[in-house]
């Protein structure tokens, strides 16, 4: 079975809303893009109105910026610390917006969608 964006077949109370047309493929669904720290490995997907977006599925580096003197330098990514966003993406060390990672100059948070935009981003944590 595809997996959707169209809407639920059921209302919040449980009744079933009346079924007016088929799925569209404008609504599919796809398999989310567990970043995970690795060799450098990125698919070019074409998307919706012809346009592109960058998956990035694993990378050893990310670009830090430090906000106290506001200067990005590519790192190395040292080690994953958490993931906030869930218990599972915690356990499996899988990179998403928000997560904290140990590089060369200290922990960082990112800040880009690696799944969404090809690229992983971050800013420095003040200890």
């Amino acid at each position: 079975m595809a997996r959707s964006h169209a809407r639920s077949k059921r209302k919040y109370t449980g009744k079933k809303y009346k079924h007016f047309r088929k799925k569209r493929n404008r609504e599919l669904a796809r398999p989310t893009i567990n970043t995970e720290i690795g060799d450098y490995k990125v698919k070019k997907h074409r998307v919706l109105g012809g346009n592109s977006k960058l998956k990035l599925f694993s990378t050893k580096f990310i670009n830090v910026t430090d906000p106290n003197s506001n200067k990005t330098s590519k790192v190395r990514i040292l080690g994953f610390e958490s993931n906030a966003a869930s218990k599972d993406l915690n356990r499996r060390h899988v990179l998403t917006k928000g997560a904290m990672v140990e590089t060369e100059l200290g922990n960082a948070r990112i800040t880009s969608r690696p799944g969404q935009h090809g690229a992983l981003n971050g800013v420095l944590i003040p200890i």
